[in-house]
């Protein structure tokens, strides 16, 4: 299993930053995509944006030149650095991840437990 940690939510004002922090830690044989998503009171969850192994990143078009992910496989970390912050963006925010335990063919997907992500003046 994976387990991961968010940190780095807080309240910040609109046009304000953030970087969220998310450490994946347990036993597992590899882990592919990873990425944040976020779910506001009375709203959906939704994807925010995700890293595959290779790099690859995808963003939902609210945030595109606002926000940027990033891993460090070494440290099994993935970040997201959110700029120009908006009221819109205030969310609990959820580190994801898929990987693949030992013996087993498909993937698994685990969650963080969120960390909130306050943009108010």
């Amino acid at each position: 299993q994976v387990q991961l940690v968010e940190s780095g939510g807080g309240l910040v004002q609109p046009g304000g930053s953030l970087r969220l922090s998310c450490a994946a830690s347990g036993s597992f044989a590899s882990i592919t995509t990873m990425g944040w998503s976020r779910q506001a009171p009375g709203k959906q969850r939704e994807l925010v944006a995700s890293v595959s192994s290779g790099g690859s990143t995808d963003y939902v078009d609210s945030v595109k030149g606002r926000f940027t992910i990033s891993r460090d496989n070494a440290k099994k970390m993935v970040y997201l650095q959110m700029n120009s912050l908006k009221p819109e963006d205030t969310a609990v925010y959820y580190c994801n991840a898929d990987y693949k335990l030992r013996g087993y063919v498909s993937s698994q997907r685990s969650w963080g437990q969120g960390t909130q992500v306050t943009v108010s003046s």
